[in-house]
């Protein structure tokens, strides 16, 4: 039966609608899936078989992306065999799949919650588009990635995963009377006063965990190499400097120093969503938090091996040093329905990293 849905039909695609509209056309990747490419709420990205080292960021507009690396690349080199990414660079590498989109399916990119905890900050570009990570309903044409390391060199190669991609059918965000009606059924935080207003409010926890009174980490500059694909490969301490509590509970954000911090409450995403965390408005603090913004249906549920989970949170200050204080909020999670019931969930032996975290750093360091 062929991919289609009902006007009043709105939500982000599941799984198995993902490998359907792949099957379909719409999803043309360069060569089969990765067993575990496919995830509850979306698709993993990977990168092709070259790259380019370009001058500067761009955004397409009213031409093609190659045309624009034509004109602004310094050199371009293979990535079949591994190449390193080094940190202060700009590079954009064409992804191994394309779309060829219906006119009523839309597509949003972000990077992968492992590449944001690394710092590498990537975002996903298409022909004459002027957004970074949206994709038009109807879109058809190649996909490529910007790619710019800020703080750790990095080793990628061909089919290495950077960023994941959405599908979505329709305008599927709740409002703020559903977003509370959902809260009453399933406590999507456990706080008893959360602000559910304009998405689930999340604040930053600066009273420490655990015996020593961790609130976070933050990255040594300098450092070696990381492998992307590399698994528990990695010293913490070669990396990242732990930061222990204040007794004010307080933290000072260094200009162009980057954290690793986690959320006061715990969140869960019940089977029947997805929700993302959007940018904090920039009037309230020089920082931003939060590369990767995705949260699968399932994270942090119960019913898949989960009793809440911590966000993580990436930090940068930007131009000038900045405090943050305990329980301040420093984000918002807003929740999409799904179309329908993914076929697995986040957490449910589909090797996920992340379920019922707490501060935790990115799966190539060790415990």
């Amino acid at each position: 039966m062929a991919l289609s849905f009902a006007v009043e039909d709105k939500g982000i695609l599941p799984d198995r609608m993902i490998a359907q509209l792949a099957a379909e056309g719409g999803i043309l990747p360069a060569y089969d899936f990765a067993p575990d490419q496919i995830q509850p709420a979306s698709l993993d990205l990977r990168l092709g078989d070259v790259a380019y080292r370009v001058r500067a960021s761009f955004l397409p507009g009213t031409t093609t992306v190659a045309r624009r690396i034509d004109a602004l690349k310094l050199h371009e080199f293979p990535l079949t065999y591994g190449a390193v990414l080094e940190t202060g660079c700009v590079y954009i590498v064409p992804l191994l799949e394309s779309l060829a989109l219906p006119g009523d399916i839309a597509a949003a990119a972000n990077p992968k919650s492992s590449t944001g905890r690394l710092d590498v900050f990537t975002r996903v570009i298409a022909d004459e588009i002027r957004g970074f990570d949206r994709i038009a309903p109807g879109y058809h044409g190649p996909l490529y990635a910007e790619i710019s390391p800020r703080t750790f060199p990095v080793l990628v190669r061909e089919g290495s995963r950077l960023s994941q991609i959405r599908f979505r059918h329709g305008h599927a965000l709740l409002d703020g009377d559903a977003l509370r009606a959902l809260h009453a059924r399933e406590r999507l935080v456990d706080s008893d006063d959360a602000d559910v207003s304009e998405g689930v409010a999340v604040g930053v926890d600066l009273s420490g965990i655990g015996p020593g009174g961790l609130v976070g980490y933050r990255a040594k500059r300098h450092t070696g190499l990381i492998d992307v694909e590399r698994r528990a490969g990695y010293s913490v301490l070669d990396f990242w400097e732990p930061m222990q509590a204040r007794p004010d509970k307080s933290l000072i954000l260094d200009p162009n120093e980057f954290y690793i911090l986690a959320s006061k409450e715990a969140v869960q995403v019940p089977p029947g969503y997805a929700a993302e965390m959007v940018p904090f408005d920039p009037l309230v603090g020089e920082f931003r938090v939060h590369y990767a913004g995705f949260f699968d249906p399932g994270f942090g549920y119960a019913g898949a091996g989960g009793t809440g989970a911590r966000a993580v949170l990436e930090v940068r200050s930007r131009e000038v040093p900045f405090i943050l204080e305990h329980g301040q909020i420093v984000g918002r999670l807003v929740y999409e329905k799904m179309l329908a019931m993914p076929d697995k969930l986040y957490g449910s032996g589909i090797g996920s990293n992340y379920q019922a975290q707490s501060l935790k750093l990115s799966k190539h360091f060790k415990a």
